[in-house]
């Protein structure tokens, strides 16, 4: 599911960065494949791959929805380009590079607006894409608000509308924390313990469990079929809130 909502996203990213664009050798075409000239650090694509550095490096780690996304977004622009692999391998080697240092992000997105200076939703949806990238792993670091901050000032984004961005994501990440928090207790109750218990005593309880609901007990037990398909349906939520609790708990 989360994959499905990361390849959605770039999806829908690159509609919003592609449309409605006019021929120019330096910002990214989506109708038909684009043959390189120059120098893709200064073309549109590198531009971004550039400021996605930026922020990737503010935490001082990727995490693993991060790197998905970065991946899936390497190969969605190399996709516009003719030699779209060796095209794919550059933008990589750009965004390492650029993660050596902050020290020209300022210039890179001063650079990413002359391209961009009449397209105002388009600097907003690169922003947005941005700050997601920074959320991706529900920690929104002091850095990444300094950094994204930077960018979008330098994008000339207006400062309400940065601030409602980051309010948005702040939102909908504090609600998906809230959604794990009360299924980390529906699978306490599930397995009829408490959250204080050792990790000894819920394994315990879960192997009962396990044995009182196993299909194959219950089918030799005499049991009907409606009964063994809900001893089915039964294990399965066992398995899935112990696993719940072990992912929690490291």
């Amino acid at each position: 599911m989360i994959k499905l909502l990361v390849l959605a996203l770039v999806g829908f990213v690159f509609y919003m960065l592609t449309r409605g664009y006019k021929s120019s050798d330096y910002k990214i075409k989506v109708d038909g494949k684009q043959v390189l000239k120059g120098n893709l650090e200064d073309h549109e694509a590198g531009l971004l791959v550039g400021l996605m550095a930026k922020v990737a490096k503010a935490d001082g780690k990727v995490s693993e929805l991060e790197a998905e996304l970065l991946s899936h977004t390497f190969t969605d622009i190399a996709n516009h380009f003719e030699h779209s692999e060796t095209i794919r391998e550059q933008l990589k080697e750009i965004y390492k590079k650029q993660m050596q240092s902050f020290e020209n992000t300022i210039e890179i997105a001063e650079k990413y607006f002359k391209l961009t200076k009449r397209d105002y939703e388009k600097r907003l949806k690169v922003l947005e894409y941005l700050l997601n990238l920074a959320f991706i792993d529900n920690d929104f670091s002091k850095t990444e608000f300094m950094i994204t901050e930077d960018i979008s000032n330098a994008l000339q984004i207006k400062k309400s509308d940065f601030e409602t961005m980051i309010a948005r994501f702040e939102q909908y990440y504090a609600a998906k924390e809230n959604e794990k928090h009360l299924s980390v207790e529906r699978a306490y109750q599930v397995l009829g313990v408490d959250a204080n218990d050792e990790m000894g005593v819920i394994k315990k309880r879960y192997r009962q469990l396990v044995k009182e609901n196993h299909p194959d007990i219950v089918t030799g037990q005499g049991a009907s079929q409606s009964i063994i398909d809900e001893a089915t349906k039964k294990l399965q939520e066992i398995n899935e809130a112990y696993e719940l609790i072990k992912k929690q708990r490291g």
